[in-house]
Parts: C-alpha cells; structure tokens; sequence
C-alpha cells in the first residue's frame, strides 16, 4: 500500500516539476526543453539595451545573458505578455540587473516567461551610486505612487 501511495505522489508531481537553470545551460540543453511543456526557471542577466515596452499587445522583450564576466558571453530573447514588472527590472547604466524568468522555451528558441524576478541592488551598491547622481530603479514609481 505505502509502495502505492509513493508511486501515485511521484508519478503526478513529475508534469509540474520546474527545472532551474542558466542562460548558458539551459542554452546548451535546447533540443531538451524547446517546445516541451517543461517548466523551466531561468536566471541570468538583463542585457542593456534590449529592455522594450510595447503597449498593445502589452508586452516587454528583451535579452537575457550569461555572466558578463564570463566569456563568452551567450544571450536569449525573452518575450513577457504582461503589463506589469517588478519595479526593479530596469535598464541601469553601469549597473549588472540580475533576472529570473520561469516559463517556457519555444521551439523557434526564445523564452516565453509567465513570471520575471529582478534582484534589487544592495543598500551598499545604491549607497555609491546615489553617490554618482543616480536614483533608486523603483525611485520614479514610488514617486508617482504618492
């Protein structure tokens, strides 16, 4: 019976696994999760430059990378169909955004991400670039939210 009940537990959680990766890897391992209905977890960077908002269809597009500081540096498109982002996901000159997408990759090989996270710089990090006359990423929503 217990033999059963691990066998029913597994076998219907195997669908709605999320698999974490890499640009980089996930990259590498294409022909295995292009086109599937894998769930993959995605982290990288946001390649600067490339963030663009289009408003009908709502979406945002836009490059992920591997480490910068790791050559060679390998990118993906990802496609958002949503209107809203973190308010950490910006475009920051001389600063490296962090981005976890989990969706899916299509089979003409970009992601299309249901849900994007951005790391949100360090208390240390804004420090110096209030510093160097830079605002806060979130500073121009909060602003309008008041």
């Amino acid at each position: 019976m217990a033999g059963a009940i691990l066998t029913l537990v597994f076998t219907s959680f195997k669908g709605s696994a999320v698999y974490s990766k890499e640009v980089d890897e996930l990259l590498r391992e294409k022909d295995k999760y292009s086109g599937s209905d894998r769930a993959v977890r995605v982290q990288g960077f946001l390649a600067k430059g490339t963030l663009v908002h289009r408003d009908q269809p709502c979406e945002y597009r836009f490059e992920m990378q591997s480490n910068p500081a790791v050559v060679p540096v390998v990118t993906m498109p990802v496609r958002f169909a949503q209107c809203i982002v973190p308010d950490t996901f910006r475009d920051m000159p001389g600063m490296d955004v962090m981005v976890t997408a989990e969706g899916k990759l299509s089979s003409a090989g970009h992601f299309e991400a249901s849900n994007i996270f951005a790391k949100c710089p360090s208390k240390y990090e804004m420090k110096e670039m209030q510093k160097g006359g830079q605002k806060a990423p979130h500073a121009a929503s909060m602003a309008q939210a008041l």
